[in-house]
């Protein structure tokens, strides 16, 4: 298992964003610059509602929708990175949106149950089983 797990004194698992690329084998949309943003959780969510209602404060999001209402979302809920799952690439538009917020976006191919799994078993954590 890749040794990125880093335990806060809660108790709570962070990773870096670069470890995030690296585990989900992804390709970096925006953020190149953010490498060293720490995450301190994960989720998996296709339902706005669901993003708005769970804390996702510096959390990363993954999801199959890759609208500027994802983005959107993302920004309002304090989300700290997006990676699209499934290969799923977004217009340019949600790309300079994602720009103008500075929020990393990442693209995997790696379905969302896989890459959940795969933060999962390198030690990330979901937000308290809401997402």
């Amino acid at each position: 298992m890749i040794e990125y797990l880093k335990i806060r004194t809660e108790g709570q698992a962070e990773m870096k964003l670069f470890e995030i690329r690296d585990i989900l084998k992804a390709d970096v949309l925006v953020g190149e610059d953010q490498f060293d943003t720490v995450i301190f959780g994960a989720g998996g969510a296709d339902l706005m509602d669901d993003i708005l209602s769970a804390v996702a404060k510096e959390a990363v999001l993954l999801s199959g929708l890759t609208t500027e209402e994802v983005v959107q979302t993302a920004k309002i809920s304090g989300v700290g990175a997006i990676v699209f799952v499934r290969g799923k690439k977004p217009g340019q538009s949600t790309v300079e949106l994602a720009r103008t917020y500075k929020l990393p976006l990442l693209l995997t191919r790696y379905s969302l149950f896989v890459a959940s799994g795969r933060l999962y078993m390198n030690g990330l954590r979901g937000l308290d089983g809401s997402w």
